[in-house]
């Protein structure tokens, strides 16, 4: 018999290694390789070599109806979905310990369960009695959800093949899966990639939807990694911060339905609450005029979002000044303030500069550069932007203002909210607001100076 092949994989990146070594030659991480064992093929087998099959080529027109969608009932979930699970579909969702993937996805299952009653959940992390006291609590015991407590996948997939198949499938988590086949601990790359590969074969042979929980790394990606979102069919993160009541489930992968779409939804103690109007939300009560604040009318997938963006520019103490940024790309930030100097003489890079946006909502579309410019130059002139104006664009390093993507939807939605005026880029038409057109960042400092 072939002896095994002795390798050491990066639990970080999946790079594997002839040897053990305490950093990772690839990825940098520390004290990341594991040892992992292979059977390589025998030599027989090895030299064996088979004639493949004859491949049948169609074309690109529909031969069959769309795919079988299954809409749980939980609208923020289906929209991020693509317009709810396809049967067959394997998907991932990831997100922090605690943030409450797993509210979430026991929700949909009982959603779905009082229509169909054929969805199955199992939990590798808690025991039966941890999940029906959640249950309890968010007014859900009388679900007829299928629960079960298993880490094998062997055990999982005897016990899916006894009886019937259901619709939706649950796995939380992926992390905690084990199978045999590998001479591995659960939670390692290569486990967590065979038991994935396990369960969406099974997902494509018997034609029910699978959903894996799956938890991130301290760098916000699931552990486990790329390897993992290739094999399935949509990646979804579910993002949260714990100062703050609201939850984004965000999708990053669809092979069924449009990618950077987000669904939000409110923390409490019955559950995850949707949210129909997060525009309202991000913005909450904003009363008086505060010098320093802009209203970004940003896009999110196919809905518009409102949100308000907030600076503060202060003389700077120490030799070089500082920045702090929650919700944007720093680096975008340092552009914006580079070009207010050389295209407008500005003069504020060598101030404190603090930009925020509220709510802990993460942008990261460049037409949020015009709402940034408007608050720091509004922070640094102590003059206040109106308070029902809204503010997108796009800046270039030349100073000049970019037109935006759907900007009929951001401004209908701004108009909706009761906002009645709009800082646009050049170009922008619009019934619905009075439009102030911005063509350079000096027109922008002239117009904010004269407010």
């Amino acid at each position: 018999m072939a002896r095994a092949q002795i390798a050491y994989v990066c639990q970080s990146c999946g790079s594997a290694h002839p040897k053990w070594s305490g950093r990772c030659d690839d990825c940098g991480a520390w004290n990341s390789l594991v040892e992992e064992q292979s059977a390589p093929p025998s030599g027989a087998s090895a030299r064996r070599t088979t004639k493949g099959r004859t491949v049948a080529l169609e074309t690109l027109a529909w031969v069959s109806a769309p795919p079988d969608r299954r809409m749980t009932g939980i609208a923020e979930f289906d929209r991020v979905t693509g317009g709810g699970l396809v049967a067959g579909s394997a998907l991932l969702l990831g997100g922090d310990p605690g943030v409450g993937k797993s509210t979430l996805i026991l929700q949909a299952l009982a959603a779905y369960s009082r229509k169909t009653p054929s969805v199955v959940y199992v939990s590798g992390e808690e025991a039966l009695d941890q999940v029906r006291l959640r249950a309890a609590r968010m007014g859900l015991a009388q679900a007829p959800v299928q629960l079960g407590s298993a880490t094998s996948v062997e055990d999982i997939l005897a016990t899916l093949a006894a009886g019937r198949v259901p619709d939706i499938l649950a796995i939380d988590s992926i992390q905690t899966l084990w199978t045999s086949a590998l001479d591995a601990a659960p939670g390692t790359i290569a486990q967590v990639r065979t038991a994935t590969h396990d369960l969406v074969r099974y997902a494509k042979a018997s034609g029910s939807a699978v959903i894996l929980v799956g938890h991130v790394t301290k760098d916000g990606q699931i552990a486990g990694p790329k390897a993992v979102e290739h094999l399935v069919d949509a990646v979804l993160y579910f993002e949260g911060e714990r100062g703050h009541h609201f939850r984004i489930l965000r999708a990053v992968k669809n092979r069924f339905g449009a990618t950077d779409e987000i669904g939000v939804f409110e923390m409490t103690g019955a559950g995850l609450q949707e949210v129909r109007n997060p525009s309202a939300l991000f913005l909450g009560d904003r009363s008086g005029l505060s010098p320093g604040t802009a209203v970004f009318a940003g896009i999110e997938g196919t809905r518009p979002l409102l949100s308000e963006i907030q600076a503060l520019v202060a003389p700077s103490s120490y030799g070089s000044p500082r920045r702090a940024v929650v919700g944007w790309d720093a680096g975008r930030l340092a552009m914006i303030l580079a070009v207010l100097d050389a295209r407008a003489g500005l003069g504020i890079s060598g101030r404190d500069i603090y930009l925020n946006v509220a709510g802990g909502l993460k942008i990261a579309e460049p037409a949020a550069d015009l709402a940034a410019a408007a608050a720091l130059i509004s922070s640094h002139t102590g003059r206040a932007l109106p308070k029902e104006c809204v503010v997108f664009g796009e800046i270039a390093l030349s100073g000049d203002v970019r037109p935006a993507a759907q900007a009929d939807a951001r401004l209908k939605e701004a108009a909706k909210l009761g906002f009645a005026r709009a800082l646009v880029p050049a170009g922008t038409k619009s019934e619905e607001l009075a439009l102030e057109r911005i063509g350079d960042v000096g027109a922008l400092v002239r117009l904010l100076a004269a407010t």
